[in-house]
């Protein structure tokens, strides 16, 4: 008998297929809020972006040197019922206070009404972790019950015993500070360390295997 043909990896085959759908600069502009769909979250300039790109084999997200870019919440369609979401950067110190008072207020808006929003994955830069936007989005997670899935970008920034060490201390204060609210990895866009973790959790969100891919990635 001819040997079977590898299965194709359902997460992997619907990234690659993945398409801008619509940006939303309010809640009320955002897609029918059926199906499930992912949000990528992060202060600005914590590679959030190169990460969307890396994930899915695509050129998705527009990656700039200008902190702050990203100004709406951008959809991108997965399949039918399937959607990854890039929320505005948040926290860039020259951003005009009225418009970070927009994307407060509409992110918010966004996180607190979305009915098919499956998990966050949050992006702190491995040599900045836990700032106070990344606390705040935890304290969110906590009292709203939905996983957030960390991502240390930059990991290629650093040595690999100390980006070890850097991933251990902040699963720790997770932990201590948050319980099981948060799964931690390392992760780097141009070396493409941890995608197909992360790919994991992503699947795991979208129906596409067992609960559990999640806890898989945080063992890695």
């Amino acid at each position: 008998m001819p040997p079977k043909t590898p299965a194709k990896n359902p997460i992997l085959s619907l990234c690659q297929q993945a398409t801008f759908l619509i940006s939303a600069a309010k809640v009320e502009q955002c897609p029918e809020d059926g199906g499930r769909e992912v949000a990528f979250a992060g202060r600005s300039n914590a590679g959030k972006s190169s990460a969307l790109n890396a994930l899915t084999h695509a050129n998705l997200a527009r990656t700039s040197k200008t902190p702050g870019r990203t100004q709406l919440l951008n959809f991108f369609r997965l399949d039918d019922e399937r959607r990854l979401v890039d929320l505005p950067g948040y926290g860039y110190a020259k951003v005009p206070i009225p418009l970070k008072l927009h994307w407060q207020q509409h992110l918010e808006a966004y996180l607190s009404s979305r009915e098919s929003l499956a998990g966050v994955v949050l992006l702190m830069d491995i040599r900045h972790p836990l700032t106070e936007f990344d606390r705040l989005m935890l304290d969110w997670a906590q009292a709203s019950r939905l996983p957030i899935h960390v991502l240390l970008t930059k990991a290629d920034k650093l040595a690999f015993g100390a980006a070890k060490n850097a991933l251990l201390k902040v699963r720790r204060e997770i932990q201590q500070g948050w319980g099981d609210v948060a799964s931690v990895q390392l992760f780097s866009a141009p070396r493409r360390e941890g995608v197909e973790e992360a790919q994991q959790v992503l699947a795991a969100w979208l129906g596409l295997q067992p609960e559990g891919g999640e806890e898989a990635a945080e063992q890695a």
